[in-house]
């Protein structure tokens, strides 16, 4: 069958050049069953409950099925077309059956269960008995102690948050997709860079349109919104972007309805497994102890950040009414107004800083500085991709050997949804004397080259690459063998961030800035003196970028906390109210953030969206050692390969920052970095 259908092919890379939407269904068949009778054999009187007997071929047969559906599940996110759609959509709900039948299996349960309480247990070694005791938490999480009418509905429900997952992210991607904004007059495009204003030439040629065409996506609209100086254009694309996927769109793209839903079911299923909130089941398995906790950290970090964003506010505001004439600043003003002071300040802006950073040195310089502090080699690969853009990497020790392999896709388009991510491929294990070597997905939406001329990155984009690189350095530099520990499994949700945050800090070394740049035209590398406005312009306003953060993480937890679906109060009201007291900057009344929030409602972080800021706090702590050591200390990136990256999820994330900073994380460095202290 292998031979047959690439899907079940796992001798090796995935065969992207040979996958189509025809081979997912027969591929699902094939493992389903598979797996099935796995698990019939293995809940059988027979098998003993041992790692060797029990776990291990149950971990090989739901690796087959998680490489095959995670190529699937890529494919969809980067190269969506109808018919890959349309398979992906009919299969899913097969899949999300299946993982729980697997999560309330109680002959399963009850195998771990005795494992776990048998005398080898304690012959295992520290990764295995993790696997084992996240198994168990994990079968609980999964309904495996509900009542058989509890279980069926708790099954039910899982399929249908699954499809609403997906449903609003498809909804986003299309009603993305689905604006454009053509203009025909050259004058209009008054104080938009060259570059952009090419880029739109060559979309609007591509559509058979005169004049240059502008798009939600965000290569497009951030540098529209940064630099567009009519302010009617602004406003026309500021509402289209905040209106995406709402009632103001296609009926059939409003995403407000699967809010409602996603809320319901999530508030179901919690009370189904004895929880009061979807709350408090989805932080089980991470740092944080309780919603009170996460609420208390969020609430004390808005009372030291909102009198940084009231000042920044304040001056943005102060500068648009004196300088620019703007006596009333509009949301579609704030980025525009916040770039000419920024130019007036420290007298640079984002377009002069992106000459200085094409493509092809950024990623040199950028792997400059994980070889040097890591002792890795990158190296170019060769292997089948999905586009012609797609990149491939190996990653090599200092003697040449193998560690893991990434491909790097790098630019936004219409068949890619938005932002930015990390994913696996595949995960590194041992299997007898072989070792599986990790393999990684990057993925960002940067704007491709234009003509003879080189991509080139803003400095955001710059720390973008670097934190996706971060999370795929988790998963490729574990040097643990056992796949439920292994890199970024089983680490805590609110600790994920830490490596990707952290490689952010080096965004903003000399020592690693002057050798990762060079102008496009002259070929000159950053001058000192420009490096110097940046570094001065650092924080600028990052009290408002601060609250902005708290806003959406205060929402997202007060609304799988203590927000009722049921009453009288809508998501909308309620993120009107956290805005009320957190955010500085009042969007108008028709902005529906909430209907693009895909990290929560799409993405996994429901109850979760508060983890970039607790792990921030670990990655600016974290990055304090390199600070004090060197920026490119080779001892002290050995320290922090060792203790956070190689651990993966085999023990506590808290005991792996312990180990690497010898005493409790602090949110001094964080403060300090984001230059919110008193001095």
């Amino acid at each position: 069958m292998s031979e047959l259908n690439p899907l079940l092919d796992f001798t090796g890379l995935p065969r992207f050049a040979a996958i189509n939407a025809g081979h997912i269904a027969p591929a699902v068949d094939c493992l389903l069953a598979e797996n099935r009778r796995c698990i019939d054999s293995l809940t059988g009187p027979d098998t003993a409950p041992t790692w060797a007997a029990f776990v291990a071929p149950l971990e090989n047969a739901n690796e087959r099925l998680a490489r095959a559906w995670g190529v699937v599940g890529h494919l969809h996110g980067v190269l969506d077309s109808p018919e890959l759609r349309a398979a992906y959509n009919a299969n899913q709900p097969r899949i999300v059956q299946f993982y729980t039948e697997l999560g309330q299996n109680l002959e399963l349960f009850d195998k771990y269960k005795a494992l776990r309480t048998s005398s080898e247990f304690a012959a295992l070694s520290p990764a295995q008995r993790r696997i084992v005791d996240n198994e168990i938490r994990d079968f609980r999480l999964s309904g495996a102690e509900l009542s058989p009418r509890k279980k069926q509905r708790f099954a039910a429900i899982s399929e249908e948050l699954a499809h609403l997952a997906t449903k609003f992210s498809e909804n986003l991607l299309d009603a993305t997709n689905a604006y454009a904004l053509y203009i025909e007059r050259r004058e209009e495009l008054a104080g938009l860079p060259e570059d952009v204003i090419e880029t739109a030439r060559t979309a609007a040629e591509k559509d058979g349109k005169p004049g240059w065409k502008f798009s939600l996506q965000a290569p497009s609209y951030a540098p529209f919104m940064q630099y567009a100086e009519q302010r009617e254009r602004r406003q026309q694309m500021y509402r289209a972007y905040v209106t995406r996927a709402s009632e103001s769109g296609k009926p059939e793209l409003d995403n407000t309805r699967l809010i409602a839903q996603i809320l319901r079911l999530h508030q179901e299923a919690a009370q189904l497994l004895g929880y009061a909130n979807h709350a408090e089941v989805s932080l089980v398995p991470k740092m944080a102890q309780s919603p009170q906790q996460v609420l208390e950290f969020l609430e004390d970090l808005a009372t030291k950040a909102i009198p940084f964003a009231r000042k920044d506010y304040a001056e943005l505001g102060e500068f648009a009414a004196s300088e620019m004439g703007l006596v009333k600043l509009e949301a579609w003003d704030l980025a525009y107004a916040s770039e000419k002071l920024r130019a007036a300040r420290y007298a640079f802006s984002d377009q002069e800083v992106k000459q200085y950073f094409p493509e092809a040195k950024v990623m040199q310089g950028m792997f400059r500085v994980v070889e040097m502090i890591f002792g890795i080699r990158i190296e170019p690969d060769e292997t089948e991709t999905w586009d012609a853009a797609v990149r491939f990497f190996r990653v090599n020790d200092a003697e040449g050997n193998l560690i893991g392999q990434f491909y790097l896709d790098p630019y936004a388009r219409d068949t890619k949804r938005g932002g930015a991510w990390m994913d696996e491929a595949i995960s590194r294990r041992r299997l007898g004397e072989r070792l599986q070597h990790p393999v990684a997905y990057l993925t960002c939406n940067f704007s491709a080259p234009v003509g003879a001329r080189p991509a080139l990155f803003t400095h955001d984009e710059v720390l973008t690459l670097f934190h996706e690189f971060g999370h795929g350095l988790h998963h490729l530099l574990t040097r643990v063998d056992y796949l439920g520990v292994s890199g970024i499994h089983g680490v805590e949700w609110d600790a994920v961030e830490l490596p990707s945050q952290f490689m952010e800090n080096f965004c903003w070394e000399w020592e690693v800035l002057r050798q990762m740049t060079a102008h496009v035209d002259s070929g000159e590398p950053l001058p000192h003196a420009l490096y110097d406005k940046m570094l001065a312009a650092k924080n600028f306003q990052s009290g408002m970028q601060t609250v902005r953060q708290l806003e959406f993480a205060l929402f997202d937890m007060h609304l799988h906390f203590d927000f009722d679906v049921a009453g009288g109060k809508t998501p909308q009201q309620l993120l009107d109210e956290i805005r009320s007291r957190v955010a500085v900057a009042i969007p108008p009344a028709y902005n529906r953030f909430q209907n693009s929030f895909s990290h929560i409602f799409a993405g996994g972080y429901g109850a979760g969206y508060y983890s970039y800021k607790w792990a921030e706090v670990l990655s600016a702590d974290a990055y304090g050692l390199f600070e004090e050591t060197g920026v490119l200390d080779r001892r002290s990136g050995e320290r922090f390969r060792d203790e956070i990256l190689a651990v993966g999820g085999s023990r506590p994330a808290l005991e792996s920052f312990r180990a690497f900073r010898g005493r409790e994380p602090t949110v001094d460095a964080l403060l300090r970095q984001s230059g919110m202290t008193a001095a």
